[in-house]
């Protein structure tokens, strides 16, 4: 059979649109014109006779083109006597809607439409409904109203179709596509399409194009609470488990775009597939697909290893040539999932020492505020911060203030102070910029600020630039959420408890406590002999050991290392005379009975003891000597 398009053709000679129902988008002049003479690519067995003239008296002859004469030269078109060609016009939408509207009903009449549609009867089903969405398509791009005679010749069509259900998917989403666009949600016709595609889903017939198509489709009009659309999700999250081996590169990011955009945080199993399946296809993902599926991850909060390994092996030889976007996107990625990954962090250290200078100023600021976040410092740390130091010196004004001050507090995680640039952060005139950003300080950029005033109070002491204003500090870094210190877990807590009461002999001890605005999780309080002091005399303690919890959380993922908020909290709490005494889960879950427990704190604590008296400190080692023996 010629192509189902040829039917169409005589329309297509009429009117100066293109019947493509690849698309709905409005389309410019310059893609009528080189589009016009596009055919649909889709072969039958069976010989249709073109409409004549006389049938449709609308249509005219095209122009064949020019001629070849026998040396080869080209010649120009002959033209039929008292005939015209008249040039072609780019369409171009009128001023007037009223005559937009008469123009292009002019192009239907003599029931040119009509005369289509039931030409278009003789052709199987899935081929009808393609040639009804490329009619569709064409009203759309010339903006035909829904209540336009041409339009609703065409419906009256559609429906008189799905009701038989034996039509393609992928010619479904097309024309739901078509019809969601020309009546929206409430459209009659795409609740019927709606239908067939729930029972294609159903019945698992679905490759892996038109699934990503249903997907797509569903995300034009998304509708939580509608029933129709949980079945279908419902059953295409299930076809879709079982073609994620078949995927492609393009369709993993397409399908993991779609499930971002429905909202689906619950289809856990699915995403986790389709991250397993993104890892092994990762080396063909184009730079656009790699960011979506990141994004993607990110927002359903799920992360594979596996991808990770995979990232770490295909990206740190691509970032050279890689948009910096990429970059931002996978340093985004890292940080919400605690990945501190030395090949990737590495490479975008390279990268950033060679090429910062074309960066934007969020893409440098997200790059670093990573490696500070992530408690990461790269092995040419020298040659970055000197990179940074030198943007800085030339861009300083073009960084957003609330951006500058990330990169600030990023860099005291990793011990550098960039004084020269506290003197601008502290000046009233900077502190007014980010005043004036449209909206109050929130607490996370005041947090901000304490801890860079820390840090030039404790760790840069021969610092003597302006200070941060007395009323803008945070009097909890607990109030800013968990963006400066991570709360102690409960669990770790109750297991550590009971053997640090037998330890002490009671509950010489107290949680929770503030210090300098930072949240402690145990404390224990000493007098100036150094013994333990019960807690009715915890006023009169002269120094403080304080015990830190230390649960997964506080830790990169899969790694011992502190994440940077960790570590500057703990610097701070020894520069202001606090004790420090860590006690990491991976270390206090090894033990398995309370004698093992107690000898553990013993060990931990008794270091700390000793430093401020021996006599104390046997004391504490002969109590705890005599604890262990009686049980």
């Amino acid at each position: 059979m010629k192509s189902l398009m040829c039917l169409l053709a005589s329309v297509r000679a009429a009117s100066p649109f293109p019947l493509n129902c690849g698309s709905v988008r409005k389309r410019t002049s310059v893609e009528f014109g080189s589009n016009t003479a596009r055919c649909l690519q889709i072969t039958r067995g069976t010989d249709v006779k073109l409409m004549s003239e006389a049938a449709v008296p609308l249509l005219r002859k095209r122009d064949t083109g020019p001629s070849w004469d026998r040396t080869g030269r080209r010649t120009a078109p002959q033209k039929a006597p008292g005939a015209a060609l008249s040039p072609y016009i780019p369409y171009t939408k009128p001023q007037s809607k009223a005559a937009a509207l008469f123009d292009i009903q002019s192009l239907f009449e003599e029931d040119v439409i009509a005369e289509l549609c039931s030409r278009l009867e003789a052709f199987p089903r899935s081929d009808r409904a393609e040639g009804l969405a490329s009619l569709l398509g064409a009203c759309v791009e010339f903006g035909l109203e829904a209540h336009s005679p041409p339009v609703l010749t065409l419906m009256n069509e559609c429906l008189e179709l799905l009701s038989n259900r034996d039509i393609g998917v992928a010619q479904l989403c097309r024309l739901g596509e078509v019809v969601c666009t020309l009546e929206g949600r409430r459209s009659r016709v795409l609740t019927e399409v709606l239908d067939c595609v729930c029972a294609s889903v159903e019945e698992d017939v679905v490759s892996p194009s038109e699934a990503v198509m249903v997907y797509s489709l569903l995300t034009r009009f998304c509708e939580p609470a509608s029933q129709q659309q949980t079945r279908i999700l419902s059953a295409l999250h299930t076809d879709t488990r079982r073609l994620v081996h078949r995927l492609k590169a393009g369709q993993v990011s397409d399908i993991l775009q779609s499930l971002l955009k429905l909202q689906q945080t619950q289809a856990v199993s699915l995403v986790l597939r389709l991250s397993h399946r993104a890892s092994r296809v990762f080396k063909a993902f184009r730079d656009d697909e790699i960011m979506k599926v990141l994004t993607a991850l990110m927002t359903l909060e799920q992360h594979d290893g596996e991808l990770v390994a995979a990232m770490e092996k295909h990206l740190p030889g691509r970032l050279e040539k890689c948009d910096p976007e990429l970059i931002g996107a996978i340093v985004e990625y890292c940080v919400q999932m605690r990945c501190r990954s030395e090949p990737l962090f590495e490479a975008v250290a390279e990268n950033f020492v060679r090429h910062a200078e074309n960066h934007t100023t969020l893409q440098i600021a997200k790059q670093i505020v990573a490696m500070g976040r992530l408690n990461y410092l790269p092995q040419c740390s020298s040659q970055m911060f000197k990179k940074l130091e030198s943007i800085l010196s030339e861009r300083f004004s073009q960084f957003q203030p609330r951006s500058l001050v990330d990169v600030m507090h990023a860099c005291i995680h990793l011990e550098r102070f960039p004084l020269n640039y506290m003197t601008k952060v502290f000046s009233p005139h900077f502190l007014q910029k980010l005043q004036a950003q449209g909206e109050p300080l929130d607490k996370n950029t005041l947090g901000q600020l304490t801890q860079l005033h820390l840090s030039t109070m404790l760790e840069c002491t021969y610092y003597w630039g302006p200070r941060l204003p007395f009323f803008l500090h945070v009097k909890r870094f607990s109030s800013a959420g968990q963006a400066f210190e991570t709360p102690m877990e409960r669990l770790l807590y109750r297991q550590v408890k009971g053997p640090l009461a037998q330890l002490l002999g009671g509950t010489f001890y107290s949680t929770r406590m503030i210090h300098g605005g930072y949240t402690i999780d145990v404390e224990i309080c000493l007098d100036e002999s150094g013994f333990v002091l019960p807690p009715s005399q915890w006023d009169h303690a002269y120094k403080r050991v304080v015990l830190c919890l230390d649960d997964p959380n506080r830790f990169c993922t899969n790694t011992r290392h502190l994440l940077g908020k960790e570590v500057t909290k703990r610097r701070h709490l020894q520069r202001m005379g606090v004790e420090l005494v860590e006690i990491p889960y991976f270390e206090f879950e090894k033990l398995q009975t309370e004698e093992e427990q107690i000898q553990y704190l013993h060990d931990k604590i008794f270091p700390a003891v000793s430093k401020f008296n021996n006599q104390a400190a046997n004391q504490f080692n002969q109590k705890s000597t005599v604890r262990q023996t009686s049980l």
